[in-house]
């Protein structure tokens, strides 16, 4: 995080990548500021609450590429806004996407002022035309609306209805994904594997929750697809998930139980 590569100097001393430093500006500065959020986690578990506290402080640089005025991830050259932004442009300021699918920051539950204000921008999110700008980038794919389930940058965006205070929503996005982008044919995945990650959302979402965060150590409670779940933790611990009645049209949670325990939360702690 303190080396001088990919854009990490202009980063440290301006808040963000300034677009004319390096390629990819906003993609880097949004992704510095994550590992800046997971560097102080890790930091302050240790202890080391100076350290922490430092990252902690760089972690909110996120704040430097979201326009205040659109709420869009917005490349900044010689300090200013770059003029006639057009969010679904793919372009060389992002990493194989365009600012919508890279405007919902992953450690600030998306980064909106309001449930109301997250809500409706993840519903305009999810219902845009499915039409992108600029130019043609392979590795969008999987759409709807400008949500591309074939890259990995939107992934996490679709259990962000739990932190706009609209689990259903969630659990709606989460059963059209899983019905939608897979199959077991040939092509049964829409996008490209990449060490795993489009097999380990099915995996994690059809059982019925989601590290949308991965650093954070929560889970976010999605729709079940399956009756009875086991996973073995060890020989002596198992985690069971039991989802009754559920079905294609019976998807949504009313309740939940841990540990004997009734609950409406839409995170479980690891």
């Amino acid at each position: 995080a303190n080396t001088d590569l990919f854009g990490l100097p202009s980063y440290r001393k301006y808040g963000f990548v300034r677009a004319e430093d390096e390629s990819e500006s906003v993609s880097k500065s949004l992704e510095y500021a994550y590992d800046d959020w997971c560097i102080a986690q890790m930091a302050r578990a240790m202890g080391e609450d100076g350290i922490a506290d430092v990252f902690d402080r760089r972690a909110e640089s996120w704040r430097n590429v979201i326009n205040p005025e659109t709420g869009f991830a917005t490349p900044r050259l010689n300090g200013d806004w770059i003029a006639d932004f057009d969010p679904r442009q793919v372009n060389n300021h992002f990493t194989e996407a365009n600012s919508w699918q890279y405007s919902f920051v992953q450690h600030a539950q998306g980064g909106a002022r309001s449930d109301a204000e997250l809500e409706k921008r993840l519903d305009d999110f999810f219902t845009a035309g499915e039409q992108t700008t600029g130019r043609t980038q392979s590795d969008i794919t999987g759409l709807i609306g400008q949500y591309a389930h074939g890259n990995e940058p939107s992934h996490h965006i679709a259990y962000l209805f739990n932190h706009a205070n609209k689990p259903w929503r969630t659990q709606y996005w989460v059963r059209e994904i899983l019905d939608t982008q897979y199959s077991t044919l040939p092509d049964g995945l829409s996008g490209n594997e990449d060490c795993g990650q489009m097999s380990a959302w099915y995996v994690l979402s059809s059982i019925g929750f989601y590290s949308m965060n991965p650093a954070s150590g929560n889970y976010e409670i999605g729709s079940p697809i399956f009756e009875k779940t086991t996973i073995t933790l060890s020989e002596e611990k198992t985690f069971i998930i039991e989802a009754i009645n559920v079905s294609d049209k019976n998807k949504y949670i009313q309740s939940a139980t841990l540990n004997g325990k009734t609950f409406n939360q839409t995170t479980i702690s690891h």
